[in-house]
């Protein structure tokens, strides 16, 4: 008998169409985010391709700090739990695979966004000014 490696690759092009300016980019901060807070096909792709088990967390998601767990979660205005205060938005796609509890990525807290290509979508008017809340100007 004899073994054959096979070897495959895909390419993904990370989309930043949510991204309105370059202001802010070269100063991310890495976050932690935990994965049980997160729905699929709204905040993350789940996988389909048993060539490449990971699911992406989408680049461009609103994130807010969990209070009890200093973990991150999707923005909730309506959230009691730390994720009512904008903390930021996912700079790059992150890779996590399946049963994965948390997911390390990029936090743009500074910077020009288009608000129409947040994915899950925001409500601009909900978002409370905080002192350590993002930075981030809607457009």
């Amino acid at each position: 008998m004899t073994t054959q490696p096979i070897t495959t690759s895909a390419t993904y092009t990370a989309g930043r169409p949510w991204l309105a300016s370059t202001h802010g980019t070269d100063q991310t901060e890495t976050v932690t985010v935990d994965a049980s807070k997160l729905v699929a096909n709204t905040h993350y792709v789940a996988s389909t391709d048993s060539t490449q088990p990971y699911s992406r967390l989408l680049s461009g998601l609103a994130l807010g700090k969990i209070t009890a767990s200093g973990l991150y979660g999707p923005y909730d205005p309506a959230a009691t739990d730390g994720r009512q205060t904008l903390c930021g938005l996912v700079y790059d796609e992150a890779l996590f695979a399946p049963g994965q509890t948390r997911i390390p990525c990029a936090l743009l807290w500074h910077g020009v966004a288009r608000a129409s290509k947040i994915p899950g979508g925001i409500d601009t008017t909900k978002i409370t000014a905080s002192p350590g809340g993002a930075q981030i100007r809607f457009v």
